[in-house]
């Protein structure tokens, strides 16, 4: 019988198998890097041991500090949660010769399911349709063989990591690279193959649960086809508008992909499917993932299970029965990351001032208010997860949950995410993989409209207003800026350019039917036709924290007078989210052509390479491979030659 457990991991995941053994008696052991020795999971954890460093090849990658971590803290077993080292084989037989029981499935089915590449040939051997092309007949230089586009994948791991879509044959050799790279860094393996894209199919996926006694649940199917490069944004069970015939087709190859690898525990076998909706419609393998997903709350919903705690059962040798209950209603997730959809997914880091989700969800989180978002890991925060008696109803029930939420501090897809659920494609479910990238545009326009948004500044500007005569040392019940004989109204701009005026006394401003019924440094409340509407302001040092019934936004105020040191030269290049840097192409002195690789940084496993905004010299080269660098900071200047310069 298990009686300790050590989470090979950290974050939400963590925090989620915690949960479980604390309902189970089973005491709980955390693994923390340098960067997480303040993280909620670390202080959860009955006990926690440190892993020096930061980077994941140093700690969480590290399966031989993690097992001597589980020996000293004296667990008896290990679960793996998802990435880092939850498909690696190796790493499971390491836990199994330390005399430690592992919480999954065996080592051979890691290996067998593990690459990508092999799980195909299995696959395709037990008769499940696959998806394959040979890139070694296509001719870069010309094309020839090509029938593109293509998707070039990570033969380990996942998360969109490794993944590159290539549309153009000539780009194939240098997407190749960049994904083997990017793959090696996340996972410890360069291994990436290629097959065909097919971006309008829905990406579909099995659970399945299976013991050591031969006895396999099949928990349903997930929709996960809302996607931003790869990686899954929106989940829900059961998977919508899918025939019962294509619906017989995934549960029968899964059970297939369960049997050909004689699979034990949690696992999930994901599909592409063509027109899920017909009876004929298409249905092709795509991978088989031997642990935990992400995702697996919504399955967890709609069949009122725990899947981790059915996973320990399975490792400590129990049968599983006759089945779980047949589903009930429908489940939603979505995934709320730390980044900015508008600018091109950039990771966004900082610390949680407010982490607050209202309603009747589930939340599955690695952060909570004061918590530091950094660069080293993942951008995923938390999952918010609805469960209704329809789909109707669920996303209703999530909508108004994100609606009502209250997170600031650092930047977020939040906005994005209310928008998908409003979206009439999502709630008629006639969903597929690039539905994102097509309806991006859309759903990235402003959340609240003009009024809205200026209703939102108004009240920041009067808390600040009323902030600044709070804390005034003298005169402190005089009005900020009070004059006897008012000559105009004071103004406040907030980026990028949004200005809203009033008056001393906030007796007038500039939106005239509304009226400022109550002011405080915390809580404005205005009035117009509509309505009485009360919004929660924080004021703090360069940013306005304000939460209304419209939802939450956080406002930057414009500094009246702007430090000449904060200005930087023309043509400066800069890091665009606080990065590791990866590699340096160029040096000082150096002609560049616009497009040119400058520098490639590293932040949250993705890598971002900073190019030539146009030709020119490399000047105040500041950067070298290794190098930590903040969000803002000058990487390099290019400056333009003058025509007819030949130096």
């Amino acid at each position: 019988m298990i009686t300790s457990v050590l989470v090979a991991n950290r974050g939400e995941i963590a925090r989620r198998v915690f949960r479980t053994c604390r309902d189970l008696g089973i005491a709980t052991v955390a693994v923390f890097s340098d960067a997480d020795a303040s993280a909620t999971f670390v202080a959860e954890a009955d006990l926690a041991v440190r892993l020096p460093g930061n980077a994941p090849s140093d700690t969480y990658l590290r399966g031989d500090l993690v097992i001597a971590a589980a020996l000293k803290a004296g667990a008896d077993a290990i679960h793996p949660g998802y990435g880092f080292l939850s498909e690696n084989a190796q790493f499971a037989r390491d836990v199994h010769a330390a005399g430690l029981t592992w919480i999954g499935p065996a080592p051979a089915t890691i290996d067998a399911m593990g690459s990508k590449i092999r799980a195909k040939e299995i696959m395709s051997a037990a008769g499940v349709p696959i998806l394959s092309v040979d890139v070694s007949s296509v001719t870069a230089s010309d094309g020839e063989g090509w029938s593109g586009p293509l998707l070039v994948k990570a033969s380990s791991g996942g998360g969109g990591r490794g993944m590159r879509v290539v549309t153009d044959p000539a780009s194939l050799d240098n997407e190749l690279a960049e994904a083997a790279a990017e793959a090696l860094s996340a996972f410890g393996d360069g291994t990436v193959f290629v097959e065909p894209y097919v971006p309008t199919a829905r990406h579909i996926e099995v659970q399945v649960l299976a013991d050591t006694h031969g006895t396999c649940w099949i928990v349903g199917d997930r929709d996960c086809s809302i996607q931003r490069r790869h990686q899954k944004v929106v989940e829900e069970a059961p998977a919508p508008a899918v025939s019962e015939t294509v619906r017989r087709s995934l549960h029968d190859a899964a059970r297939a992909a369960v049997e050909a690898v004689d699979y034990v525990g949690a696992g999930t076998v994901e599909f592409l499917v063509a027109d899920a909706h017909l009876d004929d419609g298409s249905v092709y393998f795509l991978e088989m993932n031997t642990r935990l997903q992400v995702e697996h709350p919504v399955t967890e919903e709609i069949f009122g299970i725990d899947l981790v705690a059915e996973q320990i059962r399975v490792a400590e040798g129990e049968a599983l029965g006759d089945g779980p209950s047949s589903p009930r209603g429908h489940a939603i997730e979505v995934r709320l990351y730390a980044e900015d959809p508008a600018d091109d997914w950039q990771p966004q880091t900082g610390t949680i001032r407010a982490f607050e989700v209202a309603g009747d969800v589930r939340v599955d989180s690695a952060v909570e208010a004061g918590s530091v978002v950094g660069i080293h890991y993942d951008a995923m925060i938390a999952k918010v997860v609805a469960h209704g008696d329809g789909r109707g109803h669920a996303i209703r029930v999530l909508a108004d949950a994100l609606r009502r939420t209250r997170l600031h501090g650092v930047g977020t897809n939040i906005d994005l995410l209310r928008s998908i659920l409003r979206d009439e494609e999502f709630v008629a479910a006639r969903v597929h993989t690039a539905l994102l990238d097509e309806r991006l545009e859309q759903w990235m326009t402003p959340r609240l409209d003009d009024r809205a948004t200026r209703m939102s500044a108004l009240a920041a500007a009067l808390a600040e207003a009323c902030t600044a005569t709070a804390t005034a040392t003298v005169l402190g019940r005089i009005p900020t800026a009070y004059r006897n004989v008012p000559s105009q109204a004071r103004t406040r701009t907030y980026e990028p350019n949004l200005t809203v005026s009033y008056s001393a006394g906030f007796v007038q401003h500039d939106l005239d039917d509304v009226v400022v019924v109550s002011a405080t440094p915390a809580r404005v409340v205005l009035a117009d036709d509509g309505g009485t509407a009360t919004d929660e302001v924080e004021v703090g040092p360069g940013w306005v924290d304000v939460d209304g019934p419209q939802g939450s936004t956080t406002l930057t105020p414009v500094p009246l007078f702007v430090d000449p040191a904060d200005v930087v030269a023309e043509g400066s290049l800069l890091a665009p989210m606080p990065a590791a840097v990866i590699s340096v192409s160029v040096v000082d002195g150096q002609q560049v052509d616009k497009g040119d690789v400058i520098v490639v940084l590293e932040a949250m496993k993705m890598q971002h390479t900073i190019t030539a905004p146009t030709a020119g010299v490399v000047t105040e080269l500041t950067v070298a491979a290794g190098a930590q660098v903040e969000s803002g900071a000058v990487l390099a200047v290019i400056v333009i030659e003058a025509e007819g310069d030949q130096s």
